[in-house]
């Protein structure tokens, strides 16, 4: 053993220690390897990382990261920092020590210091120009261009960047102020024609729908899936926060929209030519299949499961049954069995190929696909991902430090995003102008509407047809260690910790994303799909086979991911909570308080109650331990003030139940936008 006496380590052979230097901590890996038996050379390599550090000290960082060995830092900090940061105070710092470079730096080599800026702002300028644009006003480029190096060609072409940006900001600045999206009127229901969609081959449906999705996720910006960014879209004055995620979103329900539209809007088709309609959207998610467009392919199914759908039982017996086995095939993509091994498997075979893995009969179906094929996957993938890490990880240490070692993990998942984002980029598609116009003349139908519209087919109060639930899929994540091929290897510590949350998650409904949901009083309310406004709902779907709460055959550390929001009149935003078994009620209380932007100060003012099935409450105690308090019927949790009164009228949460297919609640049957 060896004694670094200036920070007190002991550094053992092949060990991994941690060291504190001025307001950063390190993981240092230490590797020692000793020569042959009869030389007494022995080889010493250490290299270290950022575990933790002050705000302040992981930004200066960035300028000593590649002499220290730590050479992903700067893509690792770039791509995660908002969660702790801003552009602003990032830019402020770094300024202020090009102003005044303490001894150590002015004494090293200067080439080497002036490289190491021009690195930082060059991969920040690249990468994340809207940090640059986003500041407002242009006096810190102004201040910070006369302080970049002046003698190579990179640093002079930085600052001339940096020019035109303070300019553009100058320009802006002088400029009234203009809506940004032109408002558009919404589609005049009464030349809507919903048979129309018949006209179009499967082929070229699934064709402009994977243009619209391709083209919305090469431009999502992948720190807008971070958990801290996205839980804050709700908070008032931060209605553009994560616009390229609600882009997405907004895609999602457009589509399903047009699928419930187009099986609804008619009232009077018979049976037989509704079911056309259901094999026509079948084709389409086959086609979308084909061209690993899963994004919509789950939009089309969640659709077809959704309640004013699911309950059309004349229809579906109408349907064709190669079609439905098609179907069935299609839907067991998103299946939970397994831990959701069919869609962690295709991700992995099909993240970086050019084409689906499909078998030679499909493939044959589809000569006219596009030459190259990106694959767009189901974003709520690495929301849910994302957001269990955000819950289940602290943001800091108990010192007070930022705990950057939570951002490498996030950083993983956001790794996944832009590989798959690289596949699509050279994807080129053509327009065709009478589909996008028919299916921009959809009416957007919400709840009431979709329901009554389905009851007018076949009157309430018959059983379900047949149907599988859509499930929210929790994807495994990659040790980024390893290259391109191996990026979906499932055995990184990041896939450890979500293996180990998602055992306490086994409804893939308790997906740790806030949502937004309102619950029907009346029995023959439907709860389904409202595109207009992307809200969300918990859904518990028995065919999912397991209990959220239930861990009778799962080991692991104790706690749960429950939902709470608050008893407010339009009280209907959920948002998550990790709770573990130290967990008393009052902590739970002023957590949920600061999640919902109260103050957590507040806390002796409201008492915690569980939502049960059937229209119960359950108090949990002042000063209980809520963990063992809570019972394993739900995870659904209110926020109440003290002497507050239950609201009247609420009704017991129905089930449907069908001898041929798998039961799903009535009140849960909401589609996949309850996981935005």
């Amino acid at each position: 053993q060896q004694r670094n006496e200036g920070n007190k380590a002991l550094i053992q052979e092949n060990c991994v220690v941690e060291e504190e230097e001025d307001g950063v901590i390190y993981t240092v890996v230490v590797k020692q390897q000793h020569g042959a038996p009869t030389s007494p050379l022995t080889a010493v390599t250490r290299s270290q990382c950022v575990k933790a550090g002050t705000e302040e000290k992981l930004v200066l960082h960035l300028l000593h990261s590649f002499c220290m060995g730590d050479s992903s830092f700067i893509t690792i900090f770039l791509s995660t920092y908002r969660s702790f940061s801003s552009p602003q105070r990032v830019l402020d710092i770094l300024t202020d020590r090009l102003e005044n470079p303490p001894g150590d730096e002015r004494s090293q080599t200067r080439q080497s210091f002036n490289k190491a800026v021009c690195t930082v702002f060059s991969t920040w300028l690249s990468e994340y120009p809207e940090d640059f644009m986003s500041l407002g006003e242009p006096s810190r480029l102004l201040r910070l261009a006369p302080l970049l190096p002046h003698h190579s060609s990179a640093a002079v072409d930085l600052r001339a960047r940096l020019l035109r940006i303070a300019e553009e900001l100058s320009e802006k600045a002088l400029l009234p102020d203009a809506h940004q999206s032109a408002l558009t009127s919404p589609p005049d229901p009464s030349k809507f024609e919903p048979t129309n969609v018949l006209g179009f081959p499967a082929a070229v449906i699934a064709e402009q729908l994977t243009k619209i999705e391709t083209e919305l996720f090469v431009r999502l910006v992948p720190y807008h899936c971070l958990g801290s960014l996205w839980s804050q879209r709700d908070k008032k004055g931060r209605e553009g926060v994560c616009w390229s995620v609600r882009a997405t979103v907004r895609q999602f329900n457009k589509l399903a929209n047009a699928v419930l539209a187009s099986c609804l809007w008619s009232t009077n088709l018979r049976s037989q030519q509704r079911a056309r309609l259901l094999e026509k959207w079948i084709s389409v998610a086959e086609e979308c299949r084909a061209r690993k467009n899963f994004s919509s392919l789950y939009a089309v199914v969640s659709a077809l499961q959704s309640n004013p759908i699911h309950r059309l039982r004349k229809t579906w017996q109408d349907t064709d049954r190669e079609a439905m086995r098609r179907y069935e095939e299609l839907s067991e993509i998103f299946s939970d069995k397994d831990n959701y091994s069919q869609s962690r498997e295709l991700l992995k075979e099909e993240g970086t190929s050019k084409f689906a893995n499909l078998d030679n009969r499909l493939n044959n179906k589809h000569p006219t696909r596009s030459s190259a094929q990106g694959t767009v996957p189901y974003l709520g993938i690495f929301l849910t991902d994302l957001t269990m890490l955000d819950t289940a990880v602290k943001d800091r240490l108990d010192n007070g430090y930022i705990n950057f070692d939570k951002r490498r993990r996030e950083f993983e998942v956001l790794a996944q995003i832009r590989l798959l984002q690289s596949s699509c980029k050279n994807c080129t598609f053509t327009t065709d102008e009478a589909f996008m116009q028919w299916y921009n003349s959809v009416p957007t139908l919400n709840e009431e509407e979709s329901y009554r519209l389905s009851s007018e087919i076949e009157a309430p109060g018959e059983p379900s047809p047949r149907g599988l639930t859509p499930t929210v899929i929790i994807t495994q994540c990659p040790d980024l260690a390893a290259d391109s091929e191996s990026l979906f290897d499932f055995t990184s510590p990041v896939n450890n910790l979500l293996s180990k949350l998602t055992k306490h998650m086994r409804s893939p409904s308790v997906s740790c994303l806030d949502v937004d949901t309102s619950t029907s009083t009346n029995d023959s309310t439907p709860a389904t799909l409202t595109p207009s406004t992307p809200t969300k709902s918990h859904r518990r779907s028995a065919s999912c086979g397991n209990n959220p709460l239930n861990n009778s055959q799962t080991s692991g550390p104790d706690m749960r991911i429950i939902r709470i929001r608050m008893d407010l009149q339009d009280g209907n935003l959920y948002r998550s909570i990790l709770v573990t078994s130290n967990d008393k009620t009052p902590a739970v209380i002023s957590s949920a308080l600061e999640k919902h932007n109260q103050d957590p100060k507040q806390a002796s003012r409201y008492e915690l109650i569980q939502l049960l099935p059937e229209g119960k409450e359950l108090l949990i105690p002042a000063t209980g331990n809520v963990f063992y308090a809570m019972t394993s019927s739900s995870v659904d949790f209110l926020l109440r003030r003290k002497g507050g009164n239950p609201p009247a009228g609420s009704q017991p949460i129905s089930t449907e139940t069908s001898a041929t297919f798998p039961r799903i609640k009535a009140k849960g049957r909401r589609l996949v936008r309850t996981l935005f």
